[in-house]
């Protein structure tokens, strides 16, 4: 952004700053110069220590990369995701969404699509005007979709809200993709000229002007109600061609209003090399919601818990599977105390003698 700028003075100060005060170029092209001049010998030297300058480098380098592995893999997928958007792109590869899909925590992309679909508790609908709602997020649905999307203690009374907003003009039924079901009004003219919808009698005519870019509104909010999505499940549900369908998101894609790349995780039915799409402010909830996750995997515990949990992982705790005894010499751990019990079922037959001797040294 401040690239449009050049002459902007905080842009021209934080230039110079960089360029003089931190790399001080002009002393580097004098320096160049005198090495042109031959006023300047360059000779290469094989020290046993790297140089102080050369020393922060490779610290840095070292420091980096030495300790990567031991890191959890938590860790260094919620340092993935906290990157900014260009530069993880530039990480993973061919775009932004390139190797998201092995980011993204399977749990959060279903939560999350569980949501965008209102079939959560809390998003079920309650009544007329929750079903009329349901048709204005989502799009056409079918008797059955709605009922999903009702609480259970209402469900029964769905078709009757149906019938009574067809009956008030707020509601049409159409018939999509081969398959019966009901859209609000409003989407009566996009239905008609993106899928070729037969529209029934009675429509406003208001509601029948022609709109701008009727497919690319019905592939946006296909978008924004779902996950990451591939070509054909968003073909079968609008019942539109591959072809048709990828121009279209293509389309949305060069807006800026999709990402496409390696989205949704392997888990949830996402292909290896396969190209999938996501609305950018979906996209922008999950990274935000899996890496929120990722930092909660990897947060330091209450020391009550670590207490509670190094004794069963080492093995100490009553009633732990392989459970086992250790013994130290008296002299190192002077408060330390054993049972005769202990000594009996756990110490070697030697005597004390080599018990002693093998406790002092491990």
């Amino acid at each position: 952004m401040a690239s449009r700028y050049p002459s902007f003075p905080i842009v021209l100060e934080a230039v110079r700053e960089c360029v003089q005060d931190v790399f001080d170029v002009p002393g580097l092209v004098d320096l160049m110069r005198d090495v042109q001049a031959r006023r300047i010998r360059v000779v290469e030297v094989e020290t046993k220590t790297p140089s102080p300058f050369a020393k922060s480098l490779l610290f840095g380098y070292v420091a980096q990369f030495l300790y990567e592995g031991d890191s959890p893999l938590a860790e260094r997928r919620a340092a993935a995701l906290a990157l900014d958007p260009v530069l993880l792109g530039e990480l993973l590869g061919r775009d932004e969404g390139t190797a998201l899909r092995d980011l993204l925590d399977p749990e959060v992309v279903a939560a999350t699509e569980t949501e965008l679909q209102r079939t959560t508790e809390e998003r079920l609908a309650r009544d007329r005007d929750d079903v009329a709602d349901l048709l204005r997020w989502l799009g056409p649905l079918t008797t059955e979709a709605v009922t999903e999307r009702t609480r259970p203690d209402v469900r029964d009374r769905v078709p009757a809200w149906l019938e009574s907003l067809v009956s008030d003009r707020q509601v049409v039924a159409v018939r999509v993709a081969g398959r019966d079901g009901f859209a609000l009004v409003d989407d009566a003219a996009r239905l008609r000229d993106a899928l070729g919808v037969s529209l029934p009698m009675g429509v406003p005519a208001v509601f029948l002007e022609p709109v701008d870019d009727p497919l690319g509104d019905l592939l946006a909010r296909y978008a924004r109600t779902h996950g990451p999505f591939d070509e054909p499940a968003v073909a079968a549900e609008l019942g539109l061609g591959r072809a048709v369908v990828h121009a279209g998101l293509q389309r949305l894609v060069g807006a800026g209003r999709l990402v496409a790349g390696e989205l949704r995780p392997l888990s949830l039915g996402g292909g290896r090399e396969s190209v999938e799409y996501a609305d950018a402010e979906v996209l922008r909830v999950l990274k935000r919601r899996s890496l929120a996750s990722l930092r909660a995997e990897v947060e330091p515990v209450p020391a009550r818990d670590l207490a509670r949990f190094l004794p069963a992982w080492q093995g100490w705790a009553p009633g732990s599977a392989g459970s086992t005894v250790c013994c130290a010499p008296s002299s190192s751990s002077p408060g330390w105390r054993c049972r005769p019990a202990v000594w009996s079922r756990w110490c070697c037959p030697r005597g004390s003698r080599a018990i002693a001797r093998r406790c002092s040294t491990s």
